[in-house]
């Protein structure tokens, strides 16, 4: 969404407390605040399927001058794009104002959460493909007189869409020395037509674990067909387990399929 809409939230949370500015009045200041220490779902990745929305929280810290009374003014964390953020930047952020809660005179401790949606109905508040990426982290205050101050480059945080991976060993049971085929499906949410797609021409690892061992080991490293999916070959050696392994892209959550146990005899 545009920034500006986050601006009018923002004002509106705080219209009933603070003064009116006459109509001919130029442009209000911004409330007198400096942001820090902003971190968006923990500074984990945000990772999002196809339908489902997912809310994160973000927490920051706001600075003030003793004198400015925290009901006068509200705010709000904001990812955006582009070299600053301002009034023309295109953001998103939660559906509510942060709350603060007064840590001394002049520090406030606020916490927000931000909700990511698929598309639905309304494109320019909902996450589409193009979203997908790195965000950069700022945060804005504002005032019922519209005024707003904003500060950009409080860090980055990434919003993925999530992956789906999934391996079939066969035959079971299968004699030593034979040829076993791993199978497998690699996916990952459109935002766009809310549904799983196949993610073509991807590299994929194929590990095993013997029985009774403690860790993987990577068997060889293939790629996804046009249409997702996956079909190699090894050679029966000992009990154990094959799964496969997708590292991720920067737009595509990374994801281990289920393991999937052969029996040889």
């Amino acid at each position: 969404m545009r920034i500006r809409a986050l601006v009018l939230a923002a004002s509106g949370a705080v219209a009933l407390t603070a003064l009116a500015v006459p109509a001919a009045q130029a442009a209000p200041a911004g409330p007198a605040v400096t942001f820090s220490a902003l971190k968006v779902n923990s500074g984990k990745n945000i990772v999002v399927g196809p339908t489902t929305t997912v809310t994160v929280t973000a927490t920051y810290t706001l600075t003030k001058p003793a004198s400015l009374d925290p009901n006068t003014f509200a705010s709000l964390p904001v990812l955006y794009r582009g070299t600053t953020l301002g009034d023309d930047s295109d953001g998103l952020a939660g559906d509510d104002v942060a709350t603060c809660t007064k840590s001394s005179s002049t520090v406030l401790k606020c916490t927000a959460k931000i909700q990511f949606r698929p598309k639905s109905s309304d494109t320019d508040l909902d996450l589409t493909n193009a979203d997908a990426g790195t965000w950069k982290l700022g945060a804005l205050a504002a005032n019922a007189a519209g005024g707003v101050t904003y500060q950009g480059g409080l860090g980055t945080t990434k919003v993925l869409r999530k992956a789906t991976l999934t391996t079939d060993a066969t035959p079971e049971p299968v004699k030593k020395g034979k040829t076993i085929t791993v199978t497998g499906k690699l996916s990952r949410a459109n935002w766009d037509t809310n549904k799983y797609a196949g993610y073509a021409t991807q590299p994929v690892k194929l590990q095993f674990k013997k029985k009774g061992a403690t860790a993987y080991t990577t068997v060889k490293t293939i790629k996804t067909s046009s249409t997702g999916t996956l079909k190699t070959t090894v050679t029966a050696s000992a009990d154990g387990y094959y799964r496969y392994v997708f590292a991720g892209t920067t737009t595509t959550a990374p994801v281990n399929s289920a393991a999937d146990y052969i029996d040889v005899q």
